[in-house]
């Protein structure tokens, strides 16, 4: 006798969020979506994969700050006293954070170096808007390409430090502490 094993209400529910979410997909369809055919992951893993590209498909590209509503639009620095632009900074910094926006390597920079890079590259920085709880954004606010000095001294490994000198063949700028310690808020990677 053959007996049929009858399917839990979750996998019909899975299957059924499976093929709205490719029908939605469709427009976008590309071998992104293809590699999910072959069947090797579990179909919430698939829904989950799925849910993301479509996310990620609709989401509107716009300046972060007008990612918050009303509009972030902070003060120039030199209208501000040094204690106003500390706490319009780090009101600044909560509010990304609760947008899962979060900065790196800010320790070499004052409040109002920070300040000024936030005010005049990173709200204005037009990102796709995906509204997903593993989708964050992280600004490196010392990259190694466009000011390695910066980075060797203060952040880089020395593992980093010994890998640039090979590669360059140029000193090393001695290791510093930061100027500006801060525990900024930081997401997970």
């Amino acid at each position: 006798m053959v007996r049929f094993r009858r399917p839990h209400p979750e996998d019909v529910e899975q299957l059924l969020l499976n093929a709205k979410l490719r029908d939605e997909l469709e427009p976008f369809f590309d071998e992104s979506l293809q590699i999910l055919d072959s069947g090797r992951v579990p179909i919430r893993v698939e829904n989950e994969f799925l849910g993301a590209i479509l996310a990620w498909e609709r989401a509107p590209v716009l300046p972060i700050a007008k990612w918050f509503s009303p509009t972030l639009d902070p003060p120039r620095a030199d209208q501000l006293t040094t204690e106003e632009l500390h706490e319009v900074l780090w009101d600044i910094i909560q509010k990304l954070a609760s947008r899962r926006i979060y900065l790196d390597f800010t320790d070499h920079l004052s409040d109002a170096q920070l300040y000024r890079l936030l005010v005049r590259d990173i709200l204005p920085s037009h990102e796709k808007m995906v509204d997903l709880s593993t989708n964050c954004i992280y600004f490196n606010c010392a990259e190694s390409d466009a000011d390695a000095d910066t980075w060797l001294r203060y952040y880089a490994s020395e593992e980093e430090r010994q890998g640039w000198m090979e590669e360059t063949g140029e000193p090393l700028p001695p290791i510093e502490e930061s100027p500006y310690p801060r525990k900024l808020p930081h997401g997970t990677r």
